[in-house]
């Protein structure tokens, strides 16, 4: 296979090579130039160099030649020395015989000035160039102070990140605050009004909260309940009360245990996933796109997140209690021989409504807060990938530990009304 060429092709392509070598050539002059001195006359012109002249009343540095990036490093060191000097007579630098100067070199001579200046030296330039003076006017440069140990004793720094956890909590109280209130003060506004409420966005989240949720937390509260009746079977066999595990699970799963790790895994699952979406659309600029069209970001992205949780968390309460007692069922028959039957008749007499109820009232406040904790730090999400994996932390941490508060703050209301 023979490739072609048409003429033009040809010139074109003579043309780049021509252009090609005359960049390198006209390159590598440049550099030649920028890194040799030049000889004669010119080549002490190039050449940085500075002289000292100490006398009785002051002593002076007289610099000359091109004081540029290519040659400052020849009387770099020179320089140094200069400035360890430690001497009260003040000190002159003439700029007379400075030929070029450009940052590198203002910058080597800045420096001579600073480390006399903090000794207490008195220093002084000398020129007639007032370019020369207004490039060495705006360079800094940095003194580098010794670093001294400035934090507080353990006891202030102590109460500073307490308060800074103080304010933090306020500022997430009147946030949820304002969520709750745009969400009720929204739906009233909108109710009666066809397509108002999305029904179709809360029944969409139902199926992902809920529906999809339903098998590790039907797995997690079989296996649960298989730990507390294994656990509880081995220490009543001792005294001979086996069937007081009955009691224990019943009791234990469907006060507590149930509705508790529900909400934590609702929490870890879709906690995470509601402030992420939030927190990515955050970045995105689509919350600032809702506001600018006229539609309320809480009505539209949080309300129905929240309604969705508010619903399901009930309904997975109620799986993880019946999964829970199979898994109690299971272990009881294989472990102290009880059988189902028995161990069915046994907690009708046990339980009773009351304690069904005593759990799965505490589910909506449960799922209120994990929905609000969610919405809050995903809308505190900056524009980086870092903030937002930060505040989905963040909004795990928070919603499990205020779960589990709230799960206290109800076992102590159930103890004073005795239910």
């Amino acid at each position: 296979m023979f490739l072609t060429f048409q003429p033009a092709d040809l010139l074109q392509c003579m043309c780049y090579v021509q252009r090609h070598n005359f960049r390198d050539q006209m390159y590598h002059e440049m550099r030649t130039m920028n890194t040799q001195p030049q000889s004669g006359n010119e080549g002490e012109k190039i050449a940085a160099h500075f002289d000292v002249v100490p006398g009785p009343e002051q002593v002076v540095a007289s610099l000359s030649g091109t004081w540029t990036g290519p040659f400052v490093h020849l009387v770099d060191a020179g320089m140094r020395e200069l400035e360890m000097e430690n001497r009260s007579v003040p000190l002159v630098i003439d700029l007379s015989a400075v030929d070029q100067l450009d940052t590198a070199g203002a910058w080597i001579i800045r420096r001579l000035q600073m480390s006399a200046g903090a000794t207490g030296r008195a220093i002084s330039l000398k020129t007639d160039n007032y370019r020369h003076l207004e490039l060495l006017n705006a360079i800094k440069v940095s003194q580098q102070q010794p670093q001294t140990d400035t934090r507080a004793n353990p006891l202030i720094r102590l109460l500073e990140a307490l308060g800074k956890h103080a304010y933090g909590f306020r500022d997430d109280f009147i946030m949820g605050s304002h969520i709750i209130g745009a969400s009720i003060r929204g739906a009233q506004l909108k109710a009666g009004k066809r397509g108002s409420i999305r029904i179709k966005s809360i029944i969409h989240q139902m199926e992902i909260m809920g529906l999809q949720a339903v098998p590790i937390i039907a797995l997690m509260s079989f296996l649960i309940g298989i730990i507390i009746a294994q656990q509880g079977a081995m220490q009543l066999k001792v005294f001979g009360a086996e069937l007081l595990v009955v009691d224990l699970v019943g009791i234990l799963h469907l006060r507590e245990i149930g509705v508790l790790l529900t909400a934590i895994m609702v929490a870890g699952r879709s906690g995470s996933a509601i402030t992420a979406e939030l927190g990515s659309m955050k970045m995105r600029e689509e919350v600032d796109a809702l506001t600018v069209i006229g539609l309320n970001p809480v009505g539209v992205l949080i309300f129905p997140r929240i309604v969705a949780l508010v619903i399901v968390l009930p309904l997975l309460t109620i799986v993880s209690d019946i999964f829970g007692m199979i898994g109690a069922i299971v272990i009881s028959w294989a472990y102290v021989d009880i059988p189902p039957q028995l161990f069915i008749n046994t907690l009708r007499i046990a339980v009773d409504l009351s304690t069904v109820f005593s759990g799965l009232i505490k589910a909506p406040f449960m799922a209120l807060i994990i929905g609000l904790v969610a919405a809050i730090e995903g809308m505190k999400v900056s524009g980086s990938a870092e903030s937002l994996g930060k505040h989905t932390t963040a909004s795990v941490v928070k919603s499990i530990f205020v779960v589990i508060v709230v799960d206290g703050l109800f076992a102590i209301f159930y103890g004073a009304i005795d239910y």
